[in-house]
């Protein structure tokens, strides 16, 4: 079935966390009511928290059901072909008011075998950083299941794993089996593959609201970590009205696009884009229609949106498979 397409905006599914807090709101607009409120999801169809249109006439339409009525349309061609009716990658925006668990995601192959799920490659880009804010991302140095065991059990984990400090702008690749946390004070726009599968190690002896610790994942996590020390910070050019490769991996291509003006996109059709508007403002002119962003908002570009204009000042994660 052919649909008309148009660039489409995704009602936000808001995520109540223990380490969440109210930048969504004040940094980024979101129609958050709680005082801890962690996560926004922009793009999603993990099942039970699916996207919903909330522009045009496909208002309503959730994205499942768009994929499954026009697959190449909305997908591309490649990504149709590759990931069958699958949208492969979720998007989010994160409030850290304290700091996340300290965390692991398995890699396709056990994700598929444990939870028949995709593993959990992701990005993050900081968009807005407190001072001192820090991240926890892998090994200070190459290490052991015995070390981290040990230091786990010893509540001294943090002592080996790599301490980071975040400033806005800062964009982290962490491939499976990267141990992470994200800490206070940071608001970052995340990439990830579609999954929400997390082991979590250590929770800071945290307890919620009724006074329980929320769940570890320790022994599914020992087979997931990757022991290794590794390089996860990624640096990228910033030359103005074009696409700055940030991160090209087989899951996912994110651009850097700092936009001064006009720019004219022409597309084959082989897969979809996403835009993450994460300063500024800027508009899309389709089909002798404009629509409207700023700070905050995500837009789908279906594939078969084959050629539009986009003007506006603004800084644009860029993001599509190849």
């Amino acid at each position: 079935m052919s649909i008309k397409t148009y660039p489409l905006q995704f009602e936000p599914i808001l995520k109540d966390r223990i380490w969440g807090g109210e930048k969504l709101k004040t940094v980024l607009n979101k129609p958050i009511v709680s005082e801890i409120t962690g996560e926004s999801w922009e793009l999603s169809t993990v099942e039970g928290d699916v996207s919903m249109v909330a522009n045009g006439e496909l208002k309503g339409k959730s994205l499942t059901d768009l994929i499954d009525d026009a697959p190449n349309e909305i997908l591309g061609t490649r990504v149709y072909e590759r990931f069958g009716k699958q949208f492969p990658l979720l998007f989010k925006y994160l409030d850290a008011r304290e700091d996340l668990s300290i965390q692991v995601h398995p890699n396709d192959k056990l994700a598929k075998e444990r939870h028949n799920s995709f593993g959990k490659t992701e990005m993050w880009y900081v968009m807005q950083a407190d001072p001192d804010a820090r991240i926890i991302v892998g090994f200070k140095e190459d290490s052991s299941k015995e070390e981290y065991l040990e230091n786990l059990n010893k509540k001294t984990l943090v002592s080996i794993l790599d301490d980071v400090k975040a400033k806005a702008g800062d964009v982290f690749f962490l491939e499976t089996g990267t141990v992470h946390a994200i800490g206070a004070g940071l608001v970052v726009a995340e990439i990830q593959q579609t999954s929400d599968i997390t082991y979590r190690l250590y929770d800071f002896d945290r307890v919620d609201a009724q006074g329980n610790k929320r769940e570890l994942h320790v022994d599914l996590a020992l087979d997931a970590i990757n022991y290794n020390k590794v390089d996860t910070h990624k640096k990228y050019e910033e030359t103005p009205n074009q696409s700055n490769v940030v991160v090209d991996c087989p899951y996912f291509t994110t651009n850097f696009l700092p936009l001064d003006g006009t720019i004219e996109v022409n597309k084959n059709g082989e897969t979809f884009t996403v835009y993450m508007c994460i300063e500024g403002s800027f508009e899309i002119r389709f089909e002798n229609v404009i629509y409207k962003y700023k700070k905050g908002d995500t837009v789908l570009l279906p594939a078969n949106m084959h050629s539009y204009i986009v003007n506006g000042s603004a800084q644009i994660l860029e993001v599509y498979i190849h």
